[in-house]
């Protein structure tokens, strides 16, 4: 072995680097989870060596039963925490402690650095740090580790500042012994009592027993059973809160738990866990939910995708089945009947959930869809099955109140002659309520939603209607607003017959290479022009997004719909119909389309010539 391999050191991650100067140099109000996390990651070490014992029974030895042991040394002021699970290699330890290994490391660490100029009172309890907690009250801190099936043992050391060392060592079996050199002010967790306490209030749910170094042989700290196995009536909120932690790596408190068994044609205990804040990774590609599958208590794996469809992503908990085998392997996951059966229940189960939450805790439940309501959309568009069900589920922002509303409250609140559910898309609900093709459905009361997540313009392409209605946009088609009627509403001046044919058909000419067509319209009152898709053209707002990603070459042209009450109008009909007021007229058109693409958020293909025009028209106002 080279000089180099005996003592290697190394730089930690950038993130990392920030993420530790935010730990040691920020107050936090609750120190003792430093505990929960390296417990937890001790006990994931014991089940994942019983997962790949499975294959290789030779890597329990004579050691098969896992075990985590606390040992404080109060006199030298060191806290270590040993277990015999699966251990790590040389690279494990230096992938695993260097870097922080999930996607949006960026979004981690930035959200990490905001909380704590706010002055968050628990920094880690809403981002969650894992192995890096130890820092909060460690000055230093080593790790020794085997690997099982290994005869070889690294160990890694660092103070957290910047770098870290791996370097060969010794330890006579397989595990891993975190050894904490705690900081002065950091006594109290050399003290036996304390860690009792720790252990009782954050690690009771831990399968796995923890022990007391030099404590009476046998005896555990925590119950050390399957949480999931347990009467729902003999679990309290705060172990219920502890598990979802444990299996969630979240530090929220769990918005809802569902714990059923279910008997029949396959049997399985389901333990599922609804966030209340939403995960810094909720819309990372490598997102997916947090739910172990377990086969007769013995842990299988945490990537068992086929257990839960991508929009249920931030569900947490686990399942554990009596008809699999426990040598399942990855694909019998993926064509195993068995699994299929317990997807559907436990998609079932959160449906359900959630549509009592719904029915019972209005305001708790507007808050579960601010956080989580665009993830759940996704399964309108890819879950055809749930897609009514998530229709019901789902809230919007809308003109005619000022929190979320449902389509069924929608549907209740609809005008008389009203036919159609009015929506439009857009970047954000003040924006929307701004556009120019809401002015008619304003005047008239009719409520539009205002939707402005990205995933809405891609769900709607999905569905037909809500409760026999159809879907339909604001900057869509011709929309006959004259049906509607408006009780008390005072009658509108109507135009002239014929008062615009010159000016439609001038303008038709004039702007054939730019429009599809011009037209008078009904949704317009302040506005004098806007633009809009043809019915059986893409929708404004989603054809913008498809070029902006560049998934969309030139688009449809629009219609452009003039208001036939506006002061232009009538002036520029007037001009059309006079002699000489052509050119005149032409001129203001090109304008009025430019102005319209402006308001939609559309770019001015010409803006050198946008500029002349508009130049023009202000020198002529003038005189």
């Amino acid at each position: 072995m080279t000089e180099a391999v005996q003592s290697e050191k190394h730089s930690f991650q950038a993130e990392v680097s920030r993420l530790l100067d935010i730990v040691a140099h920020s107050l936090y109000s609750e120190r003792r989870v430093f505990l929960r996390e390296l417990v937890s990651n001790a006990a994931d070490a014991c089940d994942r060596l019983r997962y790949e014992a499975l294959q290789a029974p030779a890597l329990l030895g004579d050691d098969p039963d896992p075990a985590i042991v606390l040992a404080p040394d109060a006199k030298a002021r060191t806290l270590s925490i040993s277990d015999n699970g699966i251990g790590m290699s040389r690279e494990e330890l230096v992938g695993n402690l260097g870097t922080i290994a999930r996607s949006g490391t960026a979004a981690f660490v930035k959200g990490l650095g905001e909380a704590a100029k706010e002055g968050a009172p628990s920094l880690i309890g809403q981002f969650g740090v894992g192995f890096y907690a130890a820092f909060m009250v460690a000055a230093r801190v080593e790790v020794v580790s085997r690997r099982a099936g290994s005869d070889e043992a690294w160990r890694w050391t660092s103070d957290g500042r910047g770098e870290f060392t791996v370097e060969p060592a010794a330890r006579a079996a397989r595990g891993t012994d975190i050894v904490l050199h705690l900081k002065e002010d950091a006594a109290e967790f050399a003290e036996e009592e304390t860690l009792r306490a720790i252990v009782r209030d954050y690690a009771d749910h831990i399968a796995v027993p923890v022990r007391l170094a030099g404590a009476k042989a046998g005896e555990a700290l925590n119950q050390a059973s399957a949480l999931w196995t347990r009467p729902r009536g003999e679990i309290s909120e705060q172990q219920y809160a502890e598990f979802y932690r444990h299996v969630g790596h979240g530090f929220d408190e769990p918005w809802a738990s569902i714990h059923w068994r279910a008997e029949g044609r396959i049997e399985y205990t389901g333990l599922l866990f609804l966030p209340s804040d939403a995960p810094f990774d909720l819309y990372s590609p490598e997102r997916r939910h947090q739910v172990r599958l377990y086969v007769r208590r013995v842990f299988i794996t945490d990537k068992a995708e086929e257990l839960l469809p991508r929009w249920l992503r931030f569900v947490a908990g686990v399942v554990d089945s009596a008809d699999l085998p426990l040598n399942v392997s990855r694909e019998m996951l993926q064509n195993n009947p068995v699994v299929r059966l317990m997807r559907q229940g436990l998609v079932g189960k959160v449906m359900g959930e959630l549509e009592k939450r719904a029915r019972e805790d209005a305001e708790g439940y507007a808050r579960f869809w601010k956080a989580f309501g665009p993830v759940l959309k996704e399964g309108i568009v890819h879950d055809p099955e749930q897609r009514q069900r998530l229709l019901a589920l789902a809230r919007f922002r809308s003109t005619a109140v000022d929190g979320w509303t449902s389509l069924a409250e929608y549907v209740g609140r609809m005008k008389e002659g009203q036919e159609a559910i009015h929506y439009v898309t857009g970047e954000s609900p003040d924006a929307l309520r701004r556009l120019p093709q809401l002015e008619g459905f304003l005047k008239r009361g009719v409520e539009v939603l205002l939707l402005s997540d990205p995933i809405d313009d891609f769900w709607l392409g999905e569905v037909e209607g809500f409760d026999g209605r159809k879907l339909r946009s604001v900057t869509r088609g011709g929309d006959d607003l004259a049906r509607i009627k408006v009780p008390d509403a005072p009658a509108e001046e109507a135009p002239a017959a014929g008062e615009h044919d010159a000016l439609l058909a001038l303008l038709k000419l004039t702007l054939a290479d730019e429009v599809k067509d011009v037209r008078l319209s009904q949704r317009l009152e302040d506005s004098a022009v806007c633009l809009v898709a043809d019915d059986r053209d893409m929708d404004l707002h989603l054809e913008r997004l498809l070029r902006q990603h560049r998934q969309l070459g030139a688009g449809a042209k629009r219609i452009l719909e003039i208001n036939p009450r506006h002061a232009l109008v009538r002036a520029m009909a007037r001009a059309a119909q006079g002699e000489g007021g052509g050119e005149r007229v032409a001129e203001a058109a090109r304008l009025l389309v430019d102005q319209a693409r402006l308001a939609a958020g559309d770019p001015v293909p010409d803006l050198a010539a946008f500029a002349r025009r508009l130049e023009g028209a202000i020198a002529r106002m003038l005189g």
